[in-house]
């Protein structure tokens, strides 16, 4: 019996700002719906806007880039609301995606969701192609010369990102959609559809698929179906899932038994890492489970804190300062948690550092904040050095203390954001994002996991030469309090006002004297 042809599935995230025609643009790519596609939700409609992550896809031959031998390519379309208020939607979106389709309303350019949408599929995946939409809009007269004037704009925006983006130009409003979709085609939009589709097509890529490991899906909606169980639909992470395995929901904290599966109404027996699917499981109440995460019974764990690898966004206009409060999303969870930054010693600062790993056995340094060019200690350090280039380590890590806790697997992508701010602001809200290297399970971690964490900060203090006692040693004073036990800071440097460095070598007498070493 001939093996069934295989199918690539890639998630193709549809990002732009609030009625950019994003939804209008799915609905006329897909061949089939979801149960949660193009603003079925009735609150969606009466608002006019989308609220929620739909889901559609479209199914071609296999693109020849994408290896030999019969199989399809099947790309689903991810389609995220546009609505500044709906970040955290839009952010949890972008971590399923492969491909980002950036959608932008030729007559208005780069809006403020447009430039937070790029920023997001900047960390998220890795290509992009730039949609041009409503082209027919604009004047006949001055159509071509309008999309060579907005294609500039944006090759100049996309050279600071680091993706690799297509831009191709669409005609589209909402009503010329909805009559081609009734079946009145036209040569040229079939033209163009072919078009667009090739594009699409030679931008897919083969992502990282691999069925070992503990499964994970992300859930994005939940409903039930009376007689047969409870759906829970979403993009499988991590692993593989089969009919009959028994699944853990950690936010209810129960195991359930995969009754069947469905690819967008085509029923399967397996899926693997990057698939969407439904998964049909004994009853529960689908209201306590609206998004989150499902797995292997225990192979995910509930964190009070984390160390991260970060870096600081770009277009983040703010410092990173320690102590601050950020929203940090992780997956579809959304939480304050409160921030300390460090880096390694500056002696250490180009040293290769093992990617997605942490060492607890090095000594780290406290900072005030984050440090970049733009930061107040890099400008003191420029101040200092008065030339050359501001130094700045490889790397810096972050201690996240969460306010509640959050169920999450390892070096799983975060996102710190200012989602308080005025979305009428014109400013990016993305602060950093990074990946989680170290979560710490105990409620109690300030007493059981923080003291492993070798954080220290520089202190400075000045004292006086009392006397040279011979060509390599002096004798201090005015360090030291009277009752200070000095033994504890033999071996520590100090630095002497004529450019010598020394070492302190222990106490001298009984008044806070000490004696320096100049090697």
């Amino acid at each position: 019996m001939a093996a069934e042809p295989r199918v690539l599935n890639v998630n193709v995230g549809v990002l732009g700002h609030i009625d950019s025609g994003k939804t209008a643009l799915a609905r006329a790519l897909s061949t089939t719906s979801s149960t949660a596609a193009f603003d079925r939700a009735p609150q969606s409609r009466a608002r006019g806007i989308t609220l929620d992550l739909g889901f559609s896809c479209l199914r071609t031959a296999l693109p020849p880039q994408l290896g030999p031998g019969p199989g399809e390519l099947q790309l689903t379309l991810v389609d995220c609301p546009g609505h500044a208020s709906l970040i955290r939607t839009i952010i949890g979106g972008a971590q399923i995606i492969d491909l980002m389709m950036l959608v932008i309303d030729v007559t208005k350019g780069m809006q403020t969701q447009s430039a937070e949408c790029l920023v997001i599929g900047q960390i998220a995946c890795q290509r992009m192609v730039v949609v041009l939409n409503k082209i027919d809009l604009l004047p006949e007269g001055k159509r071509q010369s309008a999309i060579e004037k907005m294609t500039k704009k944006m090759q100049k925006t996309l050279e600071n990102t680091n993706k690799t983006a297509n831009l191709f130009n669409q005609s589209s409003a909402c009503l010329p959609f909805a009559v081609w979709l009734s079946g009145l085609f036209t040569q040229p939009w079939c033209c163009f559809y072919l078009g667009f589709f090739q594009v699409l097509k030679s931008q897919a890529y083969l992502p990282s698929r691999d069925p070992s490991g503990p499964f994970l899906m992300a859930v994005d909606h939940c409903f039930s179906i009376k007689g047969q169980g409870t759906v829970m639909t979403g993009t499988i992470l991590s692993g593989s899932v089969s009919l009959g395995d028994n699944v853990e929901i950690p936010a209810l904290k129960v195991t359930k038994k995969v009754k069947s599966m469905q690819m967008f109404h085509t029923p399967v027996t397996y899926a693997m890492q990057g698939d969407r699917v439904g998964i049909c499981v004994t009853q529960f109440d689908p209201k306590l489970l609206e998004r989150g995460l499902v797995c292997t019974p225990e192979s995910l764990h509930t964190i009070h804190a984390a160390v991260i690898s970060l870096k600081k966004i770009q277009y983040y206009r703010g410092a990173l300062q320690t102590k601050a409060k950020f929203h940090i999303t992780v997956g579809h969870e959304t939480v304050m948690g409160r921030v300390m930054f460090f880096s390694p010693a500056p002696a250490d600062f180009n040293e290769e550092i093992q990617e997605n790993t942490f060492d607890f056995d090095k000594d780290y340094l406290y900072q005030e904040e984050y440090l970049s060019k733009d930061s107040s200690s890099s400008k003191e350090d420029k101040e200092n050095e008065q030339a050359g280039e501001v130094r700045l380590p490889r790397q810096q890590w972050a201690l996240l203390e969460f306010e509640k806790p959050v169920t999450c697997p390892k070096l799983c992508l975060v996102i710190g954001s200012k989602l308080d701010t005025d979305i009428h602001a014109n400013t990016c809200r993305l602060a950093f994002h990074g990946v989680l290297l170290q979560g710490m399970e105990d409620k109690n971690y300030t007493e059981t996991f923080l003291p492993k964490l070798k954080v220290y900060k520089l202190k400075h203090k000045e004292g006086q030469v009392e006397r040279v006692m011979d060509d390599y040693s002096v004798i201090g004073r005015s360090l030291f309090k009277k009752e200070t036990n000095i033994q504890i800071f033999v071996g520590l440097k100090v630095q002497l006002s004529t450019g010598e460095d020394g070492i302190i070598d222990g106490g001298f007498g009984q008044s806070g004297k000490f004696k320096i070493r100049i090697p």
